[in-house]
Order: structure tokens, then sequence, then C-alpha cells
């Protein structure tokens, strides 16, 4: 067991105890190529209203013209640590069909995909850090999305990298004991 391995109240599978979202990346990891596909498989059999699918995803390699399109829009420290990680993922719900009907759970299902592409990255040995801190609308304008398509979140993903290069805020963050509410504070009502 890894430090970071979660400790749990009832068994479940290594993959999910395994999955932490690090923020120091490999910068000298790259992916070649095709290298995402098996994260992008697990997204695309993720669970969704009605079959809807309304997830879509903007990939991007460190090193290309999408990746700095991307970093651009990042907030906050999330420009000292994600700028590091190997890919890029935007998170994209379509939030109406293509009859100009509402997709109400658009956002959940996107959730979910985004979380089967997680524990497969974890699978593949790869780590994954979900941000929400970047410019939604210069995402937008960067990649002229229709006002259907909503970026929701970012997946930085890569190999595990070293705490120490993170400037000492977050390396506090990212070298302390992981957490969770206990069960009984997430469940409002038992039946």
């Amino acid at each position: 067991m890894s430090p970071r391995t979660a400790t749990t109240s009832a068994p479940i599978l290594d993959t999910l105890t395994e999955r932490w979202s690090p923020r120091a990346f490999d910068t000298t990891h790259a992916f070649p190529e095709g290298a995402l596909r098996g994260l992008l498989e697990a997204a695309r059999w993720a669970p969704s209203a009605n079959n809807t699918q309304p997830w879509r995803f903007i990939i991007a390699r460190r090193g290309s013209e999408t990746f700095d399109r991307i970093t651009e829009t990042f907030m906050g420290f999330n420009r000292t640590w994600a700028v590091n990680a190997g890919a890029l993922i935007v998170n994209v719900a379509e939030t109406t069909d293509a009859a100009g009907n509402a997709l109400p759970w658009a956002e959940y299902d996107l959730g979910q995909a985004v979380a089967h592409l997680s524990v497969q990255a974890t699978a593949e040995g790869l780590h994954l850090h979900q941000l929400g801190g970047f410019d939604r609308e210069a995402i937008r304008t960067a990649f002229n999305l229709e006002d259907r398509l909503l970026p929701v979140s970012i997946s930085a993903i890569g190999k595990l990298g070293d705490a120490d290069s993170l400037p000492e805020a977050l390396r506090e963050r990212e070298i302390a004991p992981r957490t969770r509410l206990e069960i009984d504070e997430l469940v409002l009502v038992r039946g």
C-alpha cells in the first residue's frame, strides 16, 4: 500500500483506493499520439440519462498549441502546477440536443464519464487532477464552442512528479493525509 492509498470503512476496488489527485506531475513524461484512447473509451461507456451521452472533450498534449490555449485560461495557483501535466482534457457538457431540447442531466452525466475516465487513468498507472479554476468564457472563445456546449472542468493527466517541485503551500497540500467525511455524514436519510 502506498501512503496515498485510501483507508476505507468497507472493502472497495483497489483502483478506487489508489486514485488521488496530485498537483505534482512528471514534466519529462509525454503522451504519444493515441495514448489517451483507453481513458476516452472508459468515458464513452459511462451511463447517461436516456443514453444521450452528452459529454464532449477537448484533448491537448503538453507542447501543443491546444495545450497552450487551455493553460492561458487557468486562474490562480492552477497556473503553477497544471501546466506540468502531460495532457489536459477540457470536459464539456452538451446541454441541449441537436433539436434544441434541454438535456437537464448533462452535467451529471459528464461527471460520470469523467469519473470513469479517472478510474481508467489510475488503472493505467496515471494520475488525474480535476480543476475548476479556469475562465469558462475564454475556453468557449478559444475553441469557438456553441452556446449549448458548456465547459465544466479540466482534467490534468500525467505521471506522478516530485512534491518538492511544488511551491511550499501546494507541497504541504500534496503530502497532507487524505481525508473524507464519514459515511454517516454523507447519508441524509436511512430507511
